[in-house]
């Protein structure tokens, strides 16, 4: 979706709040991932011994993803009603992802398959919302500053983690008292971050008007789903197939870290529960203080080049992770603790440029009905890496101890590198349509 004109707007400046805005829809998500990912092992280790075990049901979120994101993503692109397409979907699905998300430490004190189920009635309906609310962004900016918006958008989901896993969930910490159960930790967090969900849904849904859209009228001209994706992958130029692949093997790699990172602190680097939460904190950290300034480095040095040097620097940061744990053997837990840290805040500095301008290069070769399928695409790829990588790198864990899967991570990134290298398209200039007709 090419468009070089803002409306009488110049530059990002005119669209900060709107984009502001939409950002509470990504702060939802920043809310709850971590704390799930952070957390729901931990659950999960209470009745399981088994980390290859842990990694399986772990993907049982991703699964529903894989099918839901892309079929919700493109029945909003052709939805129509007065509170406009997107919006359906956020004001049904994440009152009842919020509420479900509250109520996870509660079903784990009852039992494993109790938080089986409502972990299942959770990402029902939070893997639903999940495309809705990420087209949301693209229907509203142009197309030239869409890295920059993303840049403010990940801001967002990056000061959601850190209030999430640096702020909330040292709640975790802080017994309350239970009927029946008497103090009890482990569990203040998650319904004080629904509350917060819920209060994101009430501003979205007051201050966001869709039918301020960029290109509304082309959501007239429909087209079957199934065509639409025949006509992406059947294009001679085959940069959107090339960079769903490069984004399936770099979420290969942090999808097979992240949600092992809180047991590694506690079992590796002997921290609390409340301060496991800090190692993905940092990456939320640096994700909020950089996700503004890697969309002004990529309108101005390229997307591709930024994305393809921050993939070679993750190479070399998780390399030095995979020694960490050797090398401050004979250092004390503190020392141990926040050197791990440090190279987690690296980590977040590189992957929130990846990730905020992989996103507008698909959106740009995207067209205004079309938006809704490419974020579908992104998410099947990405949550088909969810699925894939955390019962393999369960299963190193195993058989190879936990420094096995930063060399992984490694590894998967590199081949990300050198896929990217035939991406061709999606910079601010490209014109789809244009590049379609040659």
């Amino acid at each position: 979706m090419a468009i070089t004109k803002t409306s009488g707007k110049k530059g990002l400046k005119g669209y900060y709040l709107t984009t502001f805005l939409i950002g509470l829809g990504f702060f939802t998500m920043g809310l709850m991932d971590p704390l799930y990912d952070t957390y729901v092992p931990i659950f999960l280790g209470k009745y399981l011994t088994s980390k290859a075990l842990i990694g399986t049901i772990m993907t049982f979120d991703n699964m529903l993803a894989i099918l839901l994101i892309p079929i919700f993503s493109a029945l909003s692109d052709r939805t129509q009603t007065r509170i406009g397409r997107r919006m359906p979907y956020i004001v049904i699905c994440l009152p009842i992802t919020a509420v479900a998300f509250g109520l996870i430490p509660i079903a784990a004190l009852t039992g494993l398959w109790l938080l089986i189920a409502l972990v299942f009635v959770l990402n029902l309906f939070k893997q639903a919302v999940r495309g809705p609310v990420v087209a949301l962004m693209p229907d509203m900016i142009p197309g030239e500053l869409r890295s920059e918006a993303n840049g403010v958008i990940n801001t967002m989901g990056g000061i959601a983690t850190i209030v999430g896993t640096v702020g909330l969930a040292r709640l975790m910490d802080i017994p309350i008292n239970l009927p029946g159960m008497g103090p009890t930790k482990d569990i203040l967090a998650f319904p004080l971050s629904s509350i917060l969900v819920l209060l994101a849904v009430v501003l979205l849904f007051f201050f966001v008007k869709e039918k301020q859209a960029i290109n509304k009228e082309e959501s007239e001209k429909k087209e079957p789903i199934l065509h639409s994706l025949k006509v992406i992958f059947s294009e001679k130029d085959k940069s959107a197939l090339y960079i769903l692949l490069s984004l399936l093997l770099w979420f290969i790699g942090y999808q097979g870290i992240l949600p092992f990172v809180g047991l590694y602190s506690k079992e590796v680097l002997q921290t609390s529960s409340g301060t496991a939460s800090l190692a993905a904190g940092m990456v939320g950290i640096a994700y909020a203080i950089f996700a503004i300034p890697s969309g002004i480095i990529a309108h101005r040095h390229g997307r591709k080049r930024t994305i393809r040097t921050s993939l070679l620097s993750l190479v070399v940061i998780l390399t030095v992770i995979f020694f960490h744990d050797p090398l401050t053997s004979g250092m004390g837990p503190a020392i141990r603790q926040y050197t791990f840290w440090a190279l987690l805040f690296l980590f977040g500095i590189f992957w929130v440029s990846v990730v905020t301008n992989s996103f507008p290069m698909l959106w740009q070769m995207s067209t205004y009905k079309t938006v809704g399928i490419y974020t579908g695409l992104y998410y099947f790829f990405s949550q088909l890496a969810s699925i894939i990588s955390p019962p393999i790198t369960g299963a190193f864990i195993d058989f190879f101890g936990f420094r096995a899967i930063f060399l992984y991570g490694a590894t998967s990134m590199l081949i990300a590198f050198f896929l990217m290298q035939h991406v061709h398209r999606g910079e601010p200039e490209d014109d789809p349509v244009a590049e379609r007709a040659k």
